[in-house]
């Protein structure tokens, strides 16, 4: 019975996983509970010693001691903070009259400000609720084809898994200990060209199916000039103004930034992307700050709403990552600035009380001891299981797979997938990234020659991060067609505005409506695993020291080099090293 424990310890220890986790037990508890009985048994059948779990203490020690997942809990409390502030009503009004008068409208206005409230919130359930909630019912209220509303809000809500700053890029790079910063980098054109492609799909629609998204009625249109115009003519002026001054700035922001940070390679292109959206978005404050402090009457209504409700959140995204990118920051930095700019945001709204405060800090101290309780959990299960090699063991599973590298990332993406509609990403960050990403080191180099191992690796890590956002559209399991499902309408209500009674949304509606964004975020992922350059394009030269050459050059640089320096002092000084064999001579 010991042999066969010991022949087939690695599968019989996943075994007792699954067998822990079905029970209900919490994933943290069962993960913590399975590496110390498994790692008591294998002392018991003499495979490993009885000194195996002396390192554990300073292991989980070391959890505390990283500095990385801060930027947890900072961005956590900063999109709450945005959330509950009344923010995604504001934007999504807002945002709505200004697409409202073209067919299909509202869907883009959902799907940009999905963008927005992922680069704030950061969480699939807060912008998914939040758009079910306001959106919905507006969409339906204008005969939107149901499975285009539901669609959108849930496949919206999920830009909160790939566009940074993300909690799970941020997870991700914690364990395949990488660069946060570059994931990010890595990160951002994906997930702009996957909004882009929402977006496309929609306009698509509205020219083959008009019926199927109609534009917002006059009536249904609140801002307006004295003399009926819109006001869409000074939201475009002043769109083009401010774009133009971002590209002028992309022209100078090498030369600029060089010369201040005395850096000597050439700006990375989402570096300048996110500065140049940074000086744009900061003329347009601006502007409309002077506008309306001196009575000039330049801008119209709308102009000046948009530029009062969508500026500030983009301004404070934008010098986050900006910071983050220009290296001026860590992304623990970042987050704590993007905490303290939500707490300003707050208070210029009127909105931040104590009541808020109390349940921003309360939901921030739940997440970040959840994910906490979940590390220090896989960090016991990954102790017992690379003790009994078992990265020997998933490498040598992978290795005889057909296809090679390409094979290995075909068959991590099926299970990423299917693990996606049954657990939550941070389950399978912590349990499932570690065990594959020392078969990745080994594999996926070979596919991208040329390009330096630790940006395969966020290539590697992008790809897994847009997976995830795909398995939570997936029926019947998808996490964000459950957290619509608890929002949307159950039973038909009477609308209050037109008085006409609308009928209830149905989960087959639902589950209908992701089918098609699921096409669009495969896409994607065949996209970035077939074209490598959008991700490690965007992450800059990293600088790789050796440290043997290092040190043997301070010694060589600390060698006296004259004959005045030849004298006992230097003979006779003491080597500490030297503790480890001989006394030192005197």
């Amino acid at each position: 019975m010991s042999q066969f424990i010991a022949q087939n310890f690695v599968p019989l220890m996943f075994s007792g996983l699954l067998i822990f986790l079905l029970t209900g037990i919490p994933v943290a508890f069962g993960l913590a509970a399975t590496g110390l009985l498994f790692g008591f048994v294998g002392m018991e059948v003499g495979l490993f010693g009885s000194t195996l779990f002396q390192a554990l203490p300073l292991r989980v020690f070391g959890i505390m001691q990283n500095d990385t997942l801060l930027a947890i809990p900072f961005f956590t409390f900063m999109g709450i903070i945005l959330e509950r502030s009344g923010m995604a009503e504001d934007l999504l009004e807002t945002v709505g009259q200004v697409f409202g008068p073209v067919r299909g409208g509202l869907a883009i206005a959902v799907i940009l400000v999905g963008a927005l409230l992922a680069a704030t919130t950061g969480v699939v359930a807060a912008a998914v609720i939040s758009m079910g909630l306001i959106s919905l019912p507006i969409m339906l209220r204008y005969g939107y084809n149901r499975t285009i509303a539901t669609g959108t809000i849930t496949a919206s809500g999920t830009l909160a898994q790939a566009i940074p700053p993300s909690l799970v890029l941020i997870v991700l790079a914690d364990q395949m200990g990488r660069s946060v910063g570059d994931m990010y980098a890595g990160a951002l054109v994906p997930g702009l060209l996957l909004v882009a492609l929402y977006v496309a799909f929609v306009a698509v629609v509205a020219v083959v199916k008009p019926a199927w998204v109609p534009a917002l009625p006059p009536e249904a249109r609140i801002y307006r000039e004295p003399n009926g115009a819109s006001g869409h003519r000074s939201l475009l002026i002043l769109l083009a103004l401010c774009a133009a001054a971002g590209w002028a700035w992309s022209q100078v922001h090498g030369s600029l930034m060089n010369a201040w940070l005395g850096r000597q390679t050439a700006a990375p292109g989402d570096e300048i992307l996110i500065m140049s959206m940074t000086v744009s978005s900061l003329l347009a404050l601006l502007l409309a700050l002077l506008n309306r402090a001196l009575k000039l009457g330049l801008l119209s209504r709308l102009a000046e709403r948009v530029t009062f409700v969508l500026i500030p959140p983009l301004v404070l995204i934008f010098l986050v990552l900006g910071t983050i990118f220009l290296g001026i920051a860590t992304p623990t930095e970042g987050g704590a600035m993007g905490a303290l700019g939500a707490l300003l945001m707050a208070t210029g709204r009127r909105q931040l009380s104590l009541k808020l405060l109390n349940q921003a800090l309360e939901n921030t101290a739940k997440l970040a001891t959840f994910v906490l309780f979940i590390l220090i959990g896989s960090t016991v299960f990954s102790f017992t299981f690379n003790a009994a090699d078992g990265h020997i063991w998933v490498e040598h599973l992978f290795a005889k797979l057909p296809g090679g590298a390409l094979g290995f990332l075909i068959v991590v993406n099926l299970l990423v997938f299917v693990l996606g509609c049954f657990i939550d990403f941070f389950e399978i960050a912590f349990i499932v990234i570690p065990m594959l990403v020392p078969v990745a080191e080994k594999l996926l180099p070979a596919m991208l020659p040329g390009i330096p191992p630790d940006s395969v690796m966020i290539w590697f890590g992008v790809i897994i991060a847009m997976n995830l956002q795909t398995s939570f559209l997936t029926p019947p399991f998808g996490f964000a067609l459950f957290y619509l499902r608890s929002v949307a309408a159950k039973a038909d209500y009477k609308d209050r505005i037109t008085g006409q009674t609308i009928p209830a949304v149905t989960t087959p509606q639902i589950y209908k409506g992701s089918i098609a964004f699921i096409v669009l975020q495969l896409i994607m992922v065949a996209a970035v695993v077939a074209v490598p350059a959008m991700v490690v394009g965007g992450i800059g030269e990293t600088t790789h020291i050796d440290a043997d050459k290092a040190l043997e050059q301070m010694r060589q640089e600390e060698q006296p080099s004259g004959p005045a320096s030849a004298g006992p002092a230097a003979s006779d000084a003491f080597d500490p090293m030297q503790g480890f064999g001989e006394p030192p001579k005197k």
